[in-house]
């Protein structure tokens, strides 16, 4: 079954433009997207078939469609999901601590992608599991995933650009000083390594705004913003300055509070791909890291 990916009037912006400048300008359809629609799927103009070097007129309705997605070779393993947004294009969901995003050799399967592939097919959808912010195992909270390639395109712009903003909430061992501030330090693997990260001067670029929202002289709960996304990039700042999260045992923090890392994914905003209305999501510390809060901040 073909989707349809973008329905739209032209106007007099798009007058005298050609159909190919207006999809990969104005709609961020990208050359990849346009091969599958003239060659699996249908580009119509006013419900005929259309080549994409054809002038618009105003009035003009377009529609592109693609063809139905191969399924993906993900075993469907049916799951609880806290599901806390979802529609044509996104699927935004709470993910538990100790939970594995994506198979792996060591974690083949019980993973949120195998749930996600399962929930497709329970609605009768082909799609492929997309994922647009990952999140380690033993971190929570909320995260996207794009139901098309389209959305996940205009997503990682938003992410490249910066205007897709992720806040985090977490509990580091001492006090912070000074209470605010932004971590500028290159992150690349540790020597020997090829799961720890370290900050070194040939790593890549990263940068983490922080905020501590109450401390004690033992532990701070923090508020930290990714101004890039490199892997375990919040874990590697904070130990860098110090003042390893709670519970990351990989990066010198202490399990005798809690048997995690005390880091979750606590809010996103940004304007959807689609319709450019602000879309903002907040989602409440899991229990664990409230009690933490509750009993020593």
């Amino acid at each position: 079954m073909e989707e349809v990916l973008l329905r739209f009037t032209a106007g007099d912006e798009e007058e005298g433009r050609t159909l190919r400048e207006v999809l990969q300008n104005a709609h961020g359809v990208s050359r990849r997207l346009l091969v599958k629609a003239k060659y699996g799927g249908e580009i119509r103009i006013n419900g005929q078939m259309a080549y994409v070097s054809q002038r618009l007129h105003k009035g003009d309705v377009v529609t592109v469609t693609l063809p139905a997605e191969q399924a993906e070779h993900i075993e469907p393993q049916e799951m609880p999901l806290a599901i806390r947004y979802e529609d044509d294009d996104l699927l935004i969901l709470a993910k538990p601590a100790g939970l594995v995003v994506h198979p792996t050799r060591t974690h083949p399967s019980g993973t949120l992608a195998n749930g996600v592939i399962a929930y497709y097919l329970g609605k009768g959808e082909s799609r492929r599991f997309r994922p647009v912010n990952r999140l380690d195992k033993d971190t929570s909270g909320l995260m996207i995933i794009a139901k098309n390639q389209w959305a996940h395109e205009q997503c990682a712009r938003m992410q490249k650009e910066r205007t897709l903003r992720r806040t985090y909430q977490a509990i580091a061992h001492g006090r912070l000083a000074p209470a605010e501030g932004t971590i500028d330090a290159p992150i690349g693997l540790a020597d020997g390594s090829i799961i720890e990260r370290t900050v070194r001067p040939d790593g890549q670029p990263a940068r983490t705004r922080y905020r501590v929202l109450a401390q004690t002289a033992e532990m701070s709960w923090v508020e930290l913003q990714l101004e890039t996304g490199r892997t375990h990039q919040i874990r590697v700042h904070l130990r860098h300055l110090g003042h390893p999260l709670l519970g990351d045992d990989l990066y010198g923090g202490s399990r005798e509070l809690i048997g995690r890392q005390a880091l979750h994914a606590a809010a996103l905003s940004f304007a959807h791909p689609r319709t450019g209305q602000p879309l903002a999501l907040t989602e409440p510390l899991p229990e664990d890291m409230a009690r933490l809060v509750s009993r020593f901040l």
